[in-house]
């Protein structure tokens, strides 16, 4: 099957001017520190480090592996540049690594897990002529340090998206009158919950009686615990799957099963033919890509939390698979279109209830202190605003019509 690929290029060059461009942050504060200037780096001395919390049987850590290596060739970097230092734990190790590669040139040093910050920030102290940048990470715009970023993406609206074409499958195979689906997560954190949410609001635009059952496993990567949990799911019922768990478990279970399903990271259209419907990733390229060329450039301020969407091409959907419903990709590029123009918005309230109640305001964990206080309004006119005031995701909020079998915090 030739690679369909959502392209939106088009919808980029119509709402160009209603879109914010490949900017450090798109949050409405100002820097919040005054930083005393990096020297610029010529491109030949550049070196750059990635600390993986897994390796590529992982589609997490493969994506950001893969996503290094286009930003290397796109900027004419030599492979001897690059450092991919894989399977660091969270914890310790994740320093100590940090600080070997400090010490073996790196001017800049990315880690890709959740856990891996609070070491990153201690690496970065103690050698603040390097640039840390850490994704899914939350505290740089509390720490303040010049020399530690956060980056992540909008990557709930590809989420919605991907939900989208869930819901398009659901009705071509006549399951409109209130079928359930199911969701494999690693934790109940708000990355997991702003994920798995957004993808049902996706499916519930489609299919308005749709519910889902959600599971945990526990851990960020496990064969065998996502292929346990999927098969679970299916037999409580569920007639469609999806996940934010990084491995090929869950998806070999579905198509071993018959049962459609989306993905995240990885299209699997090749070892699941006939079940793989579409799925979306981050592509990180863009955010290597500007971190390197502001080393190279010495700007100092490049933005505690950086957010790519759509127009940084940070969000993408994978291939459409032979599983889709007939006409899956042109519906989605028009609702990317309502996306980036502002005329739909995955969080509006209107189009949600928790616990019977529409959601007129609500306190999110934004700053995240040792006692992960509500601290930040985050309902702007009727809207959730997820990513506004860091990158991480901070929707953590139970809606009606999604059912949590289980925890794992």
């Amino acid at each position: 099957m030739k690679k369909k690929v959502i392209a939106i290029v088009l919808a980029i060059a119509i709402v160009a001017a209603l879109v914010v461009g490949l900017v450090a942050c798109n949050k409405p504060a100002e820097e919040k520190a005054a930083f005393g200037g990096f020297a610029p780096i010529a491109k030949a001395n550049i070196k750059i480090g990635l600390i993986t919390l897994h390796d590529e049987n992982s589609t997490y850590d493969k994506n950001f592996i893969d996503s290094l290596e286009d930003a290397r060739v796109a900027l004419g970097l030599e492979k001897s540049q690059i450092i991919v230092a894989s399977g660091v734990p969270e914890g310790d190790e994740c320093y100590q690594k940090a600080c070997e590669l400090a010490e073996a040139g790196c001017n800049i040093i990315f880690a890709d897990s959740f856990g891996h910050e609070d070491y990153m920030i201690k690496a970065a102290k103690q050698y603040p002529n390097v640039r840390f940048a850490h994704a899914t990470g939350t505290q740089a715009h509390t720490v303040l340090l010049p020399n530690f970023y956060n980056a992540f993406a909008s990557i709930y609206e590809g989420r919605y998206l991907a939900g989208v074409a869930a819901g398009l499958k659901l009705q071509a195979m006549g399951q409109i009158n209130a079928p359930k689906i199911g969701y494999i997560g690693a934790y109940t954190y708000a990355e997991v919950m702003s994920g798995y949410t957004s993808f049902f609001l996706g499916v519930r635009s489609i299919v308005p009686s749709v519910t889902m059952e959600v599971t945990f496993t526990g851990s960020w990567y496990d064969e065998t615990a996502e292929r346990n949990a999927a098969n679970a799911l299916i037999q409580r019922g569920c007639v469609l799957i999806s996940q934010h768990a990084d491995s090929m478990g869950a998806p070999s279970a579905c198509e071993a099963a018959g049962v459609p399903n989306v993905t995240y990271n990885v299209s699997t259209e090749a070892a699941c033919p006939n079940t793989y419907v579409a799925g979306c990733r981050i592509n990180w390229a863009p955010y290597y890509q500007y971190l390197i060329n502001c080393t190279m450039n010495g700007v100092t301020q490049v933005g505690f939390d950086w957010v790519g969407g759509f127009a940084e091409e940070s969000v993408e959907l994978l291939e459409i698979g032979s599983a889709a419903a007939p006409g899956t990709e042109e519906y989605l590029e028009a609702v990317a279109l309502e996306l980036m123009s502002g005329a739909r918005n995955v969080f509006d309230t209107t189009t949600f209830k928790v616990g019977g109640k529409t959601l007129t305001e609500y306190l999110a964990d934004v700053d995240s202190d040792a006692a992960f206080a509500k601290d930040t309004q985050v309902v702007l006119d009727g809207k959730f605003v997820e990513s506004l005031y860091r990158s991480a995701p901070y929707f953590d909020l139970e809606i009606d019509g999604i059912t949590l079998l289980d925890r794992q915090y």
